[in-house]
């Protein structure tokens, strides 16, 4: 269930394709990108709408022809849709290298979608002075490429960008402090639906949105009637979740979604800003200390900030929630169950396909696991 709070993104979720088209035909440029270590503060600073390119759910044929089977169904979804001309609106694609699915998937658009640019970034895995150098000549070569459709970059206009992304990023972080704390009413489900219309909204108009949501919201939620079941409260970790009912299915099986590790969840959030004398170097700062990606860390260092997440949630269980053929999610799940199985805290790993469908099979399961948190 949307509380009348969400309604609105949700609507800017089911009419984006629409708007978006509108944009594009008054003259606007739209830039799409796969994954969140793409810098859409360059994008936005050289005049472009950084849009993230999402696969939805349903079924696929199309792009069958241009990929197999066994790449994830965010991957393959999006192409489907591109093929069926749902992001005709796009003047280019930008890509952060993160998992070879996506950076592979640019090729594939390149060979199959007709868009004036198409540029993959190679970022540094390393949280060096050299890495920062290098990364700042990576940036100078995005913005050179920006540049041959009509971009207009400036260090004072991508100042601007960071001031408004770190705006976004500090009111998207309140109301997660606020699930930790219990002061929400929001459902896991409605949270990700407001996290998720900042994806296909212009910057601008979702900053508008977050603050006018923000102070609407009371200063804490709902006490739990006495007698009523209170639900075992859990982390989500995973990849990009493309249907937020998934959460509310989990939470119908037992649980109370806390916190989460997400690609289009906290991931994406923290930290809410960079450190620098210059815009550049802020923005360098931010991304090389980014919320840990199992494409982009090690499962050790992810391990760590998972710790920290449950111990400030005080969530009793992880739900690994992963999308199947996500190699670089599924590698590191072994490595992370087994530290969290040390430290009592029990763990599950769902994989789901591209009809997220959660039923059956799935659905016991989870309520099998959270009956085992709550005989703990």
């Amino acid at each position: 269930m949307i509380t009348d709070s969400v309604i609105q993104f949700k609507e800017a979720i089911n009419t984006s394709k629409s708007r978006l088209n509108a944009l594009s035909e008054a003259g606007e440029k739209i830039i799409g990108y796969f994954c969140t270590y793409t810098p859409v503060e360059i994008i936005h600073a050289a005049g472009f709408i950084p849009v993230r390119i999402t696969g939805g759910y349903g079924n696929i044929d199309k792009a069958y022809q241009h990929v197999p089977d066994f790449i994830c169904p965010y991957m393959k979804l999006a192409l489907e849709k591109a093929l069926d001309g749902q992001y005709d609106f796009l003047s280019g694609l930008v890509q952060g290298y993160s998992c070879d699915a996506a950076c592979g998937m640019v090729n594939v658009w390149k060979d199959t979608v007709g868009l004036k640019i198409f540029h993959s970034i190679p970022l540094p895995y390393n949280n060096t002075l050299e890495s920062g150098n290098y990364f700042k000549s990576v940036l100078n070569e995005l913005i050179q490429k920006l540049d041959t459709i009509g971009g207009n970059f400036s260090e004072s206009a991508l100042n601007g960008s960071m001031n408004l992304y770190c705006r976004i990023r500090t009111l998207l972080y309140n109301l997660y402090q606020q699930r930790y704390k219990g002061n929400s009413d929001f459902s896991a489900a409605e949270l990700m639906t407001i996290i998720d219309a900042g994806s296909v909204v212009p910057p601008e108009d979702y900053l508008v949105m977050l603050e006018e949501l923000s102070a609407r919201l009371p200063d804490k939620g709902k006490e739990q009637s006495p007698g009523i079941l209170v639900p075992e409260p859990v982390l989500v970790s995973g990849s990009l979740i493309e249907r937020p009912e998934v959460m509310d299915m989990i939470e119908a099986s037992g649980g109370r979604i806390v916190a989460d590790d997400l690609c289009n969840g906290l991931r994406q959030i923290l930290p809410v800003d960079g450190k620098g004398k210059t815009p550049m170097e802020r923005l360098i700062h931010r991304y090389m200390n980014r919320f840990p990606c199992p494409s982009r860390s090690r499962a050790v260092d992810r391990g760590r900030r998972l710790l920290d997440i449950l111990n400030q949630s005080h969530a009793k269980g992880v739900i690994f929630l992963v999308q199947k053929f996500c190699t670089p999610h599924l590698a590191d799940i072994p490595i992370l169950s087994e530290s969290l199985k040390e430290l009592d805290y029990p763990s599950i790993l769902i994989e789901m396909d591209e009809t997220w469908q959660m039923e059956g099979q799935i659905k016991t399961r989870l309520e099998g696991f959270f009956e085992m948190i709550g005989r703990r």
